[in-house]
């Protein structure tokens, strides 16, 4: 689209973008207690790394961006409260909400357009700032219109940008949907409030979270105790302990999570730059094994860097050798072995993080490697390891976050042909060909077993009775707001 017919179209809506109205008296519906498994949640700038569990939860409640998640995983608005998209994806118009930040300032789409390209520009370290490498620009058209503009469509931008790691914190003051008291709850909790405008009449419903950090032990037990309402941020590592303890009925929730999880080289110069002996090390792990000691209902094995559903590219087709049962497979895999390393068999070195559950998955790769011949050891770091294990959570349905945590710039091992074919993909402007493009890399990621994938992530949570708009979903991202209301057709 030309910049001045484009200019034109954006400056055409917004005319047409209407003011959402508020409301006059308080009603308070009691405190609802949020822990989070890990560290203290904090307001940390993404731009500056990634963000903790309990910090991602934080920021997407009290520093939420353009658009956000509700409950199921959907857009709704967020610091907009209408966008459009121009009919050729290159353009998104968000209009702000009127936003008063505790500084008793109103948040301005100058301000937000420039944390935005904050989070985009070259010294950033927000882990997600690569997705959005379509991004043209970001531009403020007036004090509450905002554009981003793009240099290839990207159907899935609204997703990326309700993530919290595109929140909008202004001066150390969030933008809701709920605010920061001053004053913090038991064990030093934070409070967070927010006002809810009723539709029916001038009553305003008011919602309070007391949130914070904790251990897995520490959750799983006062939630057992009935003292904590809602738990958030398990993963397969600590989830043993929720299995070990007496919960009310359907208390343990697990996400539908999209992403990956598997394990990739660390670094050059090893056995692991053999194409052959990552194949080997690959075929040899029993995964319907794994998913059955992990635990985890519905959880099925994985051998493919993609998934099925992912947006523009056919459904991954398993690989021929998945078929053969794995005591057919460890017959031959034995042979493998000696023809790549003869009688003096290696030890192949792999990070894990801490927790229970990360034992019983090197159990696993103990007996399945073990089985032909090769010895396991558990490394106390990343640099002292052959393998480390990728447990993330994919941001959208876009294959490309799949693909590109592969390419010779972040993996030491890698493929310089797929390289050439992402590269392609992100500039062209027709979807059939990026689908075909990131299909090709795919296949050559898989053939070279540059990523041994084992299964989806593991994301659990703990529901009391008492939440009512709690429900799983392939973000693992779960918004604090409306928990004592029942989901829109739930």
């Amino acid at each position: 689209m030309p910049v001045l017919v484009r200019r034109a179209w954006a400056l055409a809506l917004i005319a047409a973008m209407a003011v959402v109205p508020a409301a006059c008296r308080d009603r308070s519906e009691g405190t609802a207690k949020v822990d989070v498994i890990g560290s203290e949640p904090a307001l940390h700038d993404p731009a500056l790394g990634p963000l903790s569990a309990a910090d991602a939860v934080l920021l997407a409640n009290v520093g939420q961006g353009l658009v956000r998640f509700d409950a199921a995983g959907n857009i709704v608005a967020g610091l907009a409260e209408r966008w459009n998209v121009s009919d050729d994806g290159l353009s998104y118009i968000f209009r702000l909400a009127t936003v008063d930040l505790p500084n008793r300032r109103k948040l301005t789409a100058q301000q937000v357009a420039r944390v935005l390209k904050r989070s985009l520009a070259a010294a950033s370290a927000n882990p997600l700032k690569d997705t959005l490498g379509a991004v043209d620009d970001i531009v403020a058209m007036t004090d509450r219109v905002i554009e981003i503009r793009l240099n290839a469509p990207r159907p899935n931008l609204l997703a990326l940008l309700a993530q919290p790691e595109f929140g909008i914190v202004r001066d150390g003051y969030g933008t809701g949907p709920f605010q920061l008291a001053p004053d913090r709850g038991p064990d030093d909790a934070l409070h967070l409030t927010r006002e809810i405008d009723s539709l029916d009449d001038d009553t305003n419903r008011r919602e309070e979270i007391l949130l914070k950090g904790t251990s897995t032990e520490q959750a799983v037990r006062t939630f057992a105790a009935g003292d904590t309402d809602l738990v958030l941020g398990g993963t397969f590592a600590d989830l043993p302990f929720a299995l070990a303890v007496k919960l009310p009925r359907a208390a343990l929730r697990f996400d539908p999570a999209s992403g990956l999880f598997g394990l990739v080289p660390t670094r050059r110069g090893g056995i692991l730059d053999d194409a052959d002996v990552r194949r080997l090390l690959s075929q040899a792990i029993d995964r319907d094994a794994l998913t059955d000691a992990l635990r985890v209902p519905g959880l099925v094995a994985r051998a493919t860097v993609l998934e099925p559903a992912l947006e523009g590219v056919p459904d991954p087709t398993p690989p021929g050798w998945l078929a053969t049962p794995i005591a057919a497979r460890r017959i031959t895999l034995t042979a493998e072995a000696t023809r790549l390393f003869g009688s003096e068999k290696p030890t192949v070195r792999v990070y894990l993080p801490e927790g229970t559950g990360a034992d019983v998955l090197f159990n696993r790769l103990v007996a399945d490697w073990g089985a032909i011949g090769l010895t396991a050891e558990r490394a106390k770091t990343v640099a002292g390891a052959d393998l480390k294990l990728v447990d993330a959570v994919a941001p959208s349905v876009s294959p490309a976050w799949f693909l590109r945590q592969f390419r010779c710039q972040v993996a030491p091992v890698c493929d310089p042909d797929s390289d050439k074919l992402l590269d392609a993909a992100r500039d062209t402007l027709i979807a059939a060909q990026r689908g075909a493009l990131m299909a090709q890399a795919a296949a050559r990621i898989d053939d070279a077993q540059l990523f041994m994938p084992l299964a989806a992530p593991v994301r659990w949570s703990l529901v009391s009775g008492r939440i009512q708009g709690f429900v799983g979903n392939r973000f693992a991202r779960h918004t604090l707001t409306d928990l004592d209301q029942k989901p829109v057709g739930g």
